[in-house]
């Protein structure tokens, strides 16, 4: 009998809270969850990536400082991780690391897509085999390079429902839906990313903890209209999206035509500017259950509306179905670097739009 590896995935997404890491253990093709820990970024490090994100040129001294620091911050994350395992570098197979995504214009020509982060170090500050740079190989086939993890999402839980969905709140919405063998993934639009956005410059907080804030105001019809009009809105899938369209910047300029909105309703008309973009998202292939992860998960008000607006969908965090909600993605980079350690796919081409299949990363060897 062979002995189960272990991986470890880590992953920082474009809600730009802080570091979610992943230890899976895999025996065969079980896949259990081994640790799980979450480490918030440094102040400064934070507003470093915030402006990288937004900037339009960048300084490359300034870039590599931030690299350098951002790639020492999950180094420092994966020696903790192994301490409080109880395991050692030489039992990690490998590490899947995302990085921290700086920019994705999939629609760009060339398309591209970069996500911060040294591979060569990380593997010599951990002393493992490091995979990074997942999403490039599958943008070299002619896919969008995102969403990755609905490929992650169907392997693990097509075998309990056969039509369902799961949906990833992060700093951006993202969709995986499947019916039997027919798979579709996307990126839906905003979730917490203008919330989060608007609470800090409006209300000094980081985040509508529950959604309570929100619940207190009233949807401008005319608001929730203007930012419906988003171009990215009226794409078909195969798509995806991020900060460099739906950001603090963005909303400021739709808002030059409501400025009777309070802050408040604005808030609450951006709740339901999530909820509903999700909602229309759902439509066509309406699951018989949605299972929802990331941060977006604690916000009750946002998933109250959500089911509402779908009310044949039954809604459940993904802790239902085995998979702690905070750790979701963090879990598929780590079985997506599996899947490259063991030369198998690790994209679904139905939803990237990719030619096929591919083995995806950069692999960083200890």
């Amino acid at each position: 009998m062979s002995s189960p590896e272990y991986y470890i995935g880590i992953m920082s997404g474009t809600s730009l809270d802080g570091i979610d890491l992943a230890i899976i253990e895999c025996d065969q093709n079980q896949l259990s969850t081994f640790h799980t820990q979450f480490s918030l970024f440094p102040d400064d490090l934070q507003r470093a990536l915030a402006e990288l994100t937004l900037a339009e040129s960048w300084d490359p001294d300034h870039y590599y400082r931030i690299e350098t620091e951002l790639t020492q911050t999950y180094a420092n994350a994966v020696q903790t991780a192994l301490a409080s395992s109880q395991l050692t570098a030489a039992d990690i197979t490998a590490i899947g690391c995302h990085g921290q995504t700086v920019r994705h214009r999939a629609y760009a020509t060339p398309a591209y897509t970069v996500q911060m982060i040294n591979g060569s170090l990380l593997s010599e500050l951990t002393q493992s085999t490091v995979i990074t740079d997942f999403r490039r190989r599958d943008m070299a086939a002619g896919g969008q390079g995102a969403p990755l993890a609905p490929a992650f999402h169907y392997a693990a839980l097509s075998e309990i429902h056969p039509h369902a969905a799961v949906l990833n709140l992060g700093g951006i919405a993202n969709l995986t839906i499947w019916n039997q063998d027919q798979l579709t993934g996307f990126d839906t639009g905003p979730a917490n990313g203008l919330m989060d956005a608007w609470m800090q410059s409006r209300f000094g907080k980081p985040r509508d903890d529950g959604g309570d804030q929100a619940r207190q105001g009233q949807v401008s019809q005319e608001l929730l209209e203007q930012l419906s009009k988003h171009p990215y809105l009226q794409l078909s899938a195969p798509k995806s999206t991020g900060r460099e369209e739906f950001n603090l910047n963005w909303l400021e300029s739709q808002l030059e035509d409501h400025q009777n909105v309070s802050d408040q309703d604005v808030l609450t008309t951006l709740a339901e500017f999530t909820a509903t973009t999700i909602a229309q998202s759902l439509k066509e292939k309406t699951p018989s259950h949605l299972y929802v992860c990331g941060g977006g998960v604690r916000n009750l008000y946002v998933l109250e509306r959500l089911q509402q607006l779908v009310p044949k969908t039954i809604i459940a965090p993904t802790s239902e179905v085995g998979i702690d909600p905070d750790f979701m993605e963090a879990i598929a980079f780590a079985w997506i670097a599996r899947q490259t350690i063991h030369l198998q796919p690790g994209n679904q081409p139905s939803v990237t739009g990719a030619r096929g299949p591919r083995i995806l990363g950069a692999i960083y060897p200890r």
